[in-house]
């Protein structure tokens, strides 16, 4: 038996044994691939087991993350620090190798996978901030960066309909550095394929403007290598290579829907290792052969970044200005300077929130080189095009906006790749109803903790004419509920720099629910704003606590007037963001927010829930539980009760008054 045989069948039987042990897994997938992922890994592929985190190094997405056994086995093959105790501890409590891919949690996974095709649309962000950074940073003889992206993708991530939004936009952008490893076995959780996908996937890809190639023995490793090379040598479009294979190669349930989700069991299992003729007697055990093998091949990538580090000192002599640059942007440096200056906060009148984010967005291309993103084919009305910068396109990828289509699933995966990869600040923007279909990208993004921005427009009923399929009501709810995610709905300008200045500094996502609808400049807005909640204004002896987020601060402000001159003593409260707000001391909660006995009621056009937790037991709230009504704006907003009489009537009812 070949050395190369060996490894793989090691990958294959590691991944047997950790699922045995954990009874539960999907053998199926590491069986069926391992030659195909061990000749990526072991002949095309650079990286470095030694520096995981080599800015140029290829990237390796594994979409079909329930075969995260296959990850792992190749991560403690190479050298990754994954120990054997670690593959013992697969689907454990708090182990590194956890059901998917996760992460964070695993070094060398570039990527948290599971969801079907998300790593589709992830591997083609990659792709996008390779070529990007690679169009404004290497010169002529001089391409420091200069790597693949690669994906190992099923059956089941060309069934979801992200895998087939983000393939469009990559064949029409002709990413040449991406490839799709397609691990076509023809089986799926409920039987074969054909139940419900006999498309020609090759055609379809061919349409959508990629390269295609086949391989139709997937243990064939001679030609998997070929292949690969020949995709690597056409950049002008992005590759899929068909490789066809079987799933639970070896074992008695070879080709059986039951090889997908469940362990082989002890005597299929013991078969497994009688077919592959493996003769190591205890578990989870590497053959020294295969030890010495491998401890070759990471000296291998360790000198390949050696190689790369040589070029980036010729680079440094010749072009250190750029050299400083990248450096900057790796690190992900913010102007500071900039975000805490007079300019950035400051408006002349009134406007939109998503007029003043455009404003922002503009602002900041002139301090923050490495800023990227777009829209879902609603720039003119996200206000998201970057005046001076040029559009990202097939034939000029140094540009900056990006026009992702009508495509907001693949939009929220892609900019998920685009963060990952490292370098850019992205942004993505589209209406706030339709977060919805974008909604797992976003969870995701949450999952990661990774700082994605999402620009979310025409944030409640004041959208008007479109009616309820376009005015959100539910969505801040999802949002907000979402762990990781910093939403924030400002309700001016001012305060929308201080949604964009926390949307920059975040460590995880932000999503800015912007209005259509112009507002006007408050005086009372600050900086405060970036506390989640403050006070506005209050007359000293209050009766009630009005609060409210985004354009409904505005109607609580006036209403307070009213209350005023009724001799009622109130305090207004804005709160664009529970998140940041819940982050702050009990000491300044209680301060804005005192358990004094005053009244409370809260005002947002959207659904009521999560409120509760200010208001109390005694506490109103004025807001939207069902689905709006197509008209004008205001008279939707006068409909549904967002109202000056309608806030006073029903704070002098909630004071008895």
């Amino acid at each position: 038996m070949t050395i190369e045989q060996l490894t793989i069948n090691t990958i294959r039987v590691l991944s047997a044994e950790a699922i045995e042990r954990a009874k539960s897994g999907h053998p199926g997938l590491p069986l069926g691939a391992a030659p195909m992922a061990y000749t990526l890994w072991s002949k095309e592929m650079n990286h470095n087991p030694r520096n995981p985190k080599w800015i140029n190094r290829d990237r390796f997405i594994l979409s079909a993350g329930h075969g995260s056994m296959l990850l792992y086995s190749l991560l403690h093959l190479f050298g990754y620090g994954l120990t054997i105790e670690d593959i013992k501890n697969f689907r454990q409590l708090d182990s590194k190798t956890p059901g998917h891919p996760e992460y964070g949690d695993t070094i060398g996974v570039e990527s948290t996978t599971g969801p079907l095709g998300q790593g589709i649309a992830n591997g083609v962000g990659m792709a996008m901030a390779e070529a990007h950074m690679a169009a404004y940073f290497n010169r002529p003889g001089h391409e420091i960066v200069d790597h693949y992206t690669y994906i190992l993708s099923g059956d089941g991530c060309l069934m979801e309909g992200i895998s087939y939004e983000a393939a469009s936009l990559a064949g029409h952008l002709g990413l040449g550095k991406l490839i799709v490893l397609y691990d076509s076995n023809s089986i799926t959780i409920e039987g074969g394929t054909d139940l419900a996908f006999t498309e020609d996937v090759l055609k379809r890809f061919e349409a959508l403007g990629w390269e295609t190639y086949e391989v139709e023995d997937g243990n064939d490793i001679q030609r998997i290598q070929e292949t690969i090379k020949k995709a690597k040598e056409n950049l002008s479009k992005p590759s899929l290579i068909k490789i066809t294979t079987e799933i639970g190669y070896g074992s008695p349930k070879q080709g059986k829907s039951s090889a997908h989700g469940e362990p082989l069991g002890e005597e299929n299992l013991k078969a497994l290792k009688e077919y592959l003729e493996w003769e190591e007697k205890d578990e989870f055990t590497v053959p020294d052969k295969v030890k010495e093998y491998m401890a070759i091949l990471a000296e291998e990538g360790e000198q390949k970044e050696k190689n790369w580090q040589n070029r980036i000192e010729e680079y440094k002599k010749e072009y250190p200005k750029l050299w400083k640059e990248l450096e900057r942007w790796n690190s992900l440096k913010l102007p500071m300077d900039y975000l805490d200056s007079e300019e950035f906060w400051s408006f002349e009148k009134g406007i939109s929130t998503r007029e003043a984010s455009g404003i922002l967005i503009n602002r900041l291309t002139k301090k923050l080189p490495n800023l990227i993103g777009g829209s879902a084919d609603l720039a003119p009305s996200n206000k998201t095009y970057m005046n001076e910068r040029e559009v990202f396109l097939a034939n000029n990828y140094k540009g900056s906006n990006i026009h992702f289509g009508v495509r907001e699933h693949a939009m929220g995966g892609i900019l998920n790749g685009i963060a990952l990869h490292g370098g850019l600040k992205v942004y993505g923007g589209t209406f706030l109803i339709f977060s919805d279909y974008m909604k797992p990208s976003m969870r995701l993004a949450g999952l990661m903790n990774i700082p994605v921005t999402y620009v979310l427009t025409h944030d409640s009923i004041g959208v008007g004419e479109d009616g309820p399929t376009h005015q959100p009501i539910e969505q801040l709810a999802m949002l907000r509920a979402t762990p990781n995610m910093t939403v924030f709905r400002p309700a001016d300008a001012k305060e929308t720099a201080a949604g964009w200045y926390l949307a920059l500094t975040n460590e995880g996502p932000t999503a800015l629910a912007l209005t259509r609808q112009g507002l006007p400049l408050l005086d009372e807005t600050s900086k405060e704003a970036l506390k989640g909640g403050y006070i506005l204004k209050e007359d000293a002896n209050f009766d009630i606590i009005l609060m409210a987020t985004g354009s409904e601060v505005h109607l609580i402000t006036e209403a307070a007037k009213v209350l005023s001159q009724k001799g009622v003593g109130t305090r207004v409260v804005s709160i664009p963001s529970w998140k940041i707000f819940e982050k702050q001391s009990e000491e300044y909660k209680e301060k804005i927010l005192p358990s004094n006995g005053a009244k409370r009621l809260a005002v947002e056009a959207g659904s009521s829930i999560g409120w509760h937790r200010y208001v109390g037991h005694d506490g109103k709230i004025i807001s939207i539980d069902d689905f709006g009504a197509s008209a004008p704006g205001d008279q939707l907003f006068k409909r549904f009760g967002f109202t000056v009489d309608n806030v006073v009537s029903k704070a002098l009812k909630l004071i008895d008054r």
